[in-house]
């Protein structure tokens, strides 16, 4: 039986699924109600989902910020309501003129910093609704603000008309539908996804995931990772025994020196993960602890 602790789980999520249908899968596995993850992949996509079971599901807001990789397989000459294949096509345009140099030069003004406007079958909410709940009930005018998000690599792999292949580093926050879809109109004829696959989520690889089919009640434990994973990109921050004691009970405790982050990952004596503090006035501050149960 996992502990309370739990941990957190890198998984390859299979095609056909949503990350939801992944989180119940797990905590059947797993034996245990508390699965969270972090950062939704569509049916169409596979790869890298992570994970947080037990009491880490206390730190999912802390991997959902990370830089994203993915390959991609966009479909140029038709677009589709949803963006990706499995919505309807609703417009089909030539693309037997469009060029590989034309391609490369359309990539250009989308790496960077861009302007984005999520697709209208997406789970970004306009008047307290998700979008694609306003777009099932017919509204389909609905106003879609822009977002600013960060291309920083985008690589053409293949061309093979009509399919290119991509593979795009970003932000989070950035929808890959979202930008073989405006690729295909910066070429003029149009586009969607067909294909999608999540390399990694920040420092955490598809190499390192665990196929979904893989686990069993017996195994999932081999594959969980200790809590402090979640926050492994945050600055380590070692506390005394006493300061220790005290910021577990949420007391607040001094600083020594200057703060190295204003959000930290404090261990006790012993490698004992304490859990996230924060800085403020000097002081040490307890955000998400993790005592001991004892």
């Amino acid at each position: 039986m996992m502990d309370d602790f739990g941990g957190v789980l890198c998984v390859d999520k299979p095609l056909g699924i949503t990350s939801h249908d992944v989180v119940n899968r797990v905590r059947r596995v797993a034996g245990v109600r508390r699965v969270g993850h972090a950062g939704t992949l569509d049916p169409l996509a596979t790869g890298v989902l992570l994970l947080c079971l037990g009491r880490t599901t206390r730190l999912v807001e802390y991997l959902v910020g990370h830089d994203k990789v993915y390959e991609t397989t966009v479909r140029l000459g038709q677009t589709t309501a949803s963006y990706d294949a499995e919505g309807e096509v609703v417009n089909e345009r030539p693309f037997t003129h469009i060029t590989l140099s034309q391609i490369k030069e359309a990539l250009g003004p989308f790496r960077g910093q861009i302007q984005q406007q999520p697709p209208l079958y997406s789970a970004v909410k306009q008047g307290g609704q998700p979008l694609y709940k306003l777009a099932r009930q017919g509204k389909t005018d609905v106003e879609r603000p822009f977002r600013s998000v960060t291309i920083h690599e985008l690589t053409l792999l293949n061309w093979e008309p009509p399919y290119l292949s991509l593979r795009v580093g970003c932000s989070s926050g950035t929808y890959i539908r979202s930008l073989g879809h405006d690729l295909g109109e910066a070429l003029g004829c149009g586009g969607h996804l067909t294909a999608l696959r999540r390399l990694a989520v920040g420092d955490f690889g598809v190499e390192t995931a665990v196929p979904l089919d893989s686990l069993t009640p017996e195994n999932i434990t081999d594959y969980l990772l200790p809590p402090d994973t979640a926050v492994r990109h945050l600055p380590r921050l070692d506390l005394p025994e006493t300061a220790a004691a005290d910021i577990l009970q949420g007391k607040s405790v001094p600083m020594l020196n200057e703060p190295m982050a204003n959000l930290v990952r404090a261990y006790g004596p012993e490698d004992q993960f304490l859990g996230v503090v924060a800085a403020k006035n000097n002081q040490w501050l307890a955000r998400k602890m993790f005592p001991t149960v004892t």
